[in-house]
């Protein structure tokens, strides 16, 4: 069986979306259960910068401020594969696996 071919730009804009959505939702829970995952593959800093985008969303009055958060983890998230891409496919099943638990909510 050949390895799988995971596209690391859409694994980045993918994870990217799924932060901005988790942060943006107001379910305490899902988040804590994703922080823990994504700052257990990523690292701690990870899950303080998801929080960061939370308190951003939230006192943010900026219509596009989704849209910014989102573009600012893609390249961040982008950066980390090329450097690590044994991190891809796990950020690729944490997505899946976020996209999910977000359709039930």
């Amino acid at each position: 069986m050949s390895p799988r071919v995971i596209h690391q730009p859409r694994v980045a804009y993918d994870t990217a979306r799924a932060i901005v959505s988790i942060a943006a939702i107001d379910d305490d829970e899902l988040l804590i259960w994703f922080a823990t995952n994504l700052g257990d593959l990523l690292g701690p800093d990870t899950r303080l910068a998801l929080l960061d985008t939370r308190r951003r969303l939230r006192q943010a009055d900026q219509p596009d401020r989704p849209f910014i958060e989102t573009g600012q983890w893609r390249v961040r998230l982008e950066d980390l594969f090329r450097e690590h891409p044994d991190l891809t496919e796990d950020a690729y099943l944490l997505t899946m696996r976020t996209a999910t638990r977000l359709s039930r909510h």
